[in-house]
């Protein structure tokens, strides 16, 4: 309640022309949310200047906002307060939120379907692409017409060089792996527009790609060392910091992926049986793992400490406002941060490198490869195979002798 936060000044708010109506609402969602107190003074002691700030744009009830206004507003704002202008996409979530305003979103969808729509739909309905396979194509065809926008080419007069420009200019924020993903996908877009006429034909078969080489890096793995002194470096005396150590705890113990860890709710962790059920994203196949005594403690630690509020059920939430499931990206960012805190020299950026050091483990334990490839989710022993390069120890056993040269020829010659 408002009340509680401005006991004297809450009938200012409250009384706003504009935004007063759905002030004290604000603040209750806020405070659901997962805001501070003190997060939502500094929210709610800036309504009055974007009550005047609103209606000086001609809005003079809150059912006639959209988020071109809000944004418009959020700028003008950002001038005088840069570090507090956030709030009006506070406010706007919370509209959005609770049905005042309509998504952008919702608008989208009823409008008429641009061509990066229309593609989109081909990839979902004509080949049957993945949700995360259409968000991609569809990223790089946007790109591709951002750029044919900037250098003022038509679809029907694109050439060659057209082509290779974007992906010299693709080629500066991409690795060789990921120019290449970005290459087929504008392969397939180009397809699409040949469909129809829209593009000139054969333009798909002259695009060259970054040439890569089957198994061309070694895994990225740390030593089982740098592991554990990583895992005993987090502060496990805050509630993030138990989430952290819990989750990679877990990609460290059954070298679980960043999108396995992220989905599991509470109903995939069998207590009484010692059972953790993971849904695996790459392979979509189900794989239930047995409960070590460390990660059911570090478990039951987090969620003693921060138990997931109704109506979430993960086990992995946002633990700054506003409250929300996590994402893998975020379990990136958490690395990384978690890396630089730590002081270790670890080069690799994300937390895959556990998976792999994991596996490697495994491997000088002697664990036999097929059970390794279970645990890992792999479907076949080919993609378990490529962690034998780095168990050099064991390589140099099995490796042959190399013949010495015979002195006494050498003299004859």
């Amino acid at each position: 309640m408002l009340h509680s936060v401005f006991p004297r000044a809450h009938q200012k708010y409250l009384s706003l022309p504009l935004l007063g109506p759905i002030t004290d609402g604000f603040d209750d969602w806020l405070a659901a949310s997962g805001f501070t107190r003190g997060s939502r003074k500094l929210s709610i002691h800036l309504l009055p200047i974007v009550d005047k700030s609103l209606r000086r744009r001609g809005v003079d009830e809150v059912a006639k906002l959209n988020h071109a206004v809000l944004d418009d507003c959020c700028m003008a704002l950002k001038k005088r307060y840069p570090c507090r202008a956030g709030t009006v996409h506070t406010l706007e979530r919370y509209l959005v939120a609770n049905s005042l305003i309509v998504d952008g979103r919702q608008v989208a969808a009823t409008q008429p379907p641009s061509l990066s729509g229309e593609y989109a739909d081909h990839l979902r309905e004509v080949r049957g692409g993945a949700a995360s396979t259409v968000s991609s194509h569809q990223r790089t065809a946007q790109c591709f017409f951002r750029h044919l926008e900037e250098t003022g080419v038509a679809l029907r007069t694109i050439r060659t060089s057209d082509i290779e420009s974007y992906i010299a200019k693709a080629g500066t924020r991409l690795s060789r792996a990921s120019l290449q993903h970005e290459v087929g996908a504008l392969r397939g877009f180009l397809r699409f527009l040949i469909m129809d006429d829209r593009t000139p034909a054969g333009l798909d078969r002259q695009i060259d790609t970054p040439r890569l080489y089957r198994l061309e890096q070694l895994p990225r793995a740390l030593s089982w060392e740098t592991v554990r002194t990583l895992l005993q470096s987090i502060d496990r005396t805050s509630p993030m910091g138990l989430r952290d150590y819990a989750m990679f705890l877990l990609i460290a113990t059954y070298g679980l992926r960043a999108s396995e860890v992220v989905p599991i709710s509470l109903e995939d962790i069998r207590w009484r049986q010692r059972i953790l059920r993971i849904h695996q994203r790459k392979t979509s196949s189900p794989l239930e793992l047995p409960l070590t005594n460390e990660v059911m403690a570090a478990l039951i630690k987090h969620l003693k400490r921060t138990p997931p509020p109704a109506p979430y059920r993960r086990v992995f939430l946002r633990m700054r406002a506003p409250m929300g499931i996590l994402k893998p990206t975020a379990v990136t960012e958490a690395f990384q941060a978690l890396v630089r805190k730590s002081g270790l020299s670890i080069p690799y950026q994300g937390p895959h490198c556990l998976r792999h050091s994991y596996a490697v483990h495994l491997l000088k334990s002697g664990t036999p490869l097929k059970t390794i490839g279970d645990i890992l989710g792999h479907r076949t022993a080919e993609s378990t195979s490529m962690y034998l390069r780095l168990a050099t120890g064991d390589l140099r056993e099995v490796a042959l002798a190399v013949p010495g040269r015979d002195k006494r020829k050498e003299g004859q010659c």
